[in-house]
């Protein structure tokens, strides 16, 4: 099940490839169940308010899993600055 995932607002948030969820740089964040999201230590931490199309939509619950700012420098077309 591959495709994008939109949060709320409708920002392109991350990418989804087979059953793993990354984000816009390439990093693995999460493992996809169906519509559920799980942590990579196996803790269910979300879920998607569909999962039929290959645009997935996230419920505003469950936008704390990919917070604005960590997206707010891609989607000006710049490099997001690593923390620390």
């Amino acid at each position: 099940m591959d495709g994008n995932i939109f949060n709320s607002q409708g920002v392109h948030v991350a990418t989804v490839r087979d059953s793993t969820i990354f984000s816009l740089r390439g990093e693995k964040l999460y493992d996809l169940r169906g519509i559920n999201i799980y942590k990579l230590s196996g803790e269910l931490v979300g879920h998607l308010a569909s999962a039929s199309a290959s645009n997935k939509h996230l419920d505003k619950a469950t936008d704390k899993l990919f917070p604005a700012s960590l997206f707010a420098d891609l989607t000006r077309g710049q490099k997001a600055k690593p923390k620390g």
